[in-house]
């Protein structure tokens, strides 16, 4: 990789205007009030025995995300520690889904409960049942439902992971005053969105290289991942205005959610990332509304960002915060 974005002095001052829709706060409400209302029942925690660790209860969740649709998790409980605990909401990332309950052990070992949120349509555990068509060849999740708005994919990723926080913050050995959420890329940018869209259940963040962010400067320079397939989607489709392609993405805009934060959050950036480019990090970074916002810089970070690093640092991170 090379460094291919901008300096890092560049960068702790990018702050791009990326105008908001006049009516984003009116959208996600009401999307919101829709999804919570569409909910027959609470979560539910069946417990996992097979296998079943010495050092913490596991239990396979579903609850209620988008228009009610059951969406799956792990919760994981380290043994012997004083409830409620407080706890880590972790985000998926792109294509990917909660995988095993085995590979997410590193918050309990650290003292935290943690709820591992199943991507609809890209874990194996939660479909994706649009009910409307897509109208046009889609490349991947990137472009699903892109069209309009009201059927865009990220609608209803981003509505499942404001009600993850909603339900986790009902469960008895949970502490709902330290509700934490985290993610890297895809995971990073629902993260965010979750932080900006739950601003008064959220504690604090913990952003890794985050997808999702300043999407036309991202379709123009992210030279791997997913922003490519806006590319491709635009190039074959040349009837379609990019103008009303990034309208809609516009309302899923990692910037505009940062600029309705109220916690205190720690990101983390790859200088030669060429997947979530530096600059729509630090863009996001750069319009926190929260209590503080820190970033991590990683000088010949990838996409990977910090590797094993990373969780280290938000551990003293959020130490020093009590």
């Amino acid at each position: 990789m090379a460094l291919t974005d901008m300096s890092i002095e560049e960068l702790r001052s990018y702050r791009p205007e990326v105008p908001e829709p006049p009516d984003l706060d009116d959208f996600w409400a009401g999307t919101l009030k829709a999804a919570r209302g569409a909910a027959t029942g609470p979560a539910t925690y069946e417990p996992v025995t097979d296998p079943a660790p010495a050092t913490v209860e596991v239990f396979d969740v579903r609850f209620p995300g988008w228009a009610g649709q059951p969406v799956a998790a792990w919760l994981i409980l380290p043994r012997g520690l004083p409830r409620p605990l407080p706890v880590v909401v972790t985000y998926i990332g792109y294509g990917g889904g909660r995988g095993l309950s085995t590979e997410h052990l590193f918050w309990s070992a650290m003292g935290y409960a943690q709820l591992v949120v199943d991507t609809r349509g890209q874990g194996h555990d939660t479909p994706d049942p649009d009910p409307v068509p897509f109208p046009q060849l889609t490349y991947g999740f990137m472009t699903r439902g892109i069209g309009h708005r009201d059927h865009y994919f990220y609608r209803r990723a981003m509505t499942d992971c404001v009600r993850a926080v909603d339900a986790v913050r009902e469960h008895p050995d949970v502490d709902p005053e330290r509700v934490i959420v985290s993610g890297i890329s895809q995971g990073g940018g629902l993260a965010l969105a979750t932080v900006g869209l739950a601003r008064d259940t959220v504690a604090a963040a913990l952003i890794d290289v985050p997808f999702l962010c300043h999407y036309r400067r991202s379709a123009e320079i992210a030279s791997e991942g997913p922003y490519p397939e806006l590319v491709r989607y635009l190039g074959r489709h040349r009837r379609v205005d990019p103008a009303v392609v990034f309208d809609v993405l516009n309302h899923f805009d990692g910037l505009h959610f940062a600029a309705r934060a109220a916690a205190p959050a720690l990101f983390s950036v790859g200088l030669m990332d060429p997947v979530c480019p530096p600059s729509t990090v630090f863009a996001a970074y750069n319009r926190w509304a929260g209590e503080r916002a820190d970033i991590t810089v990683w000088e010949f970070g990838d996409h990977a960002g910090g590797w094993g690093s990373q969780p280290v640092e938000q551990v003293r991170w959020l130490a020093e915060r009590g």
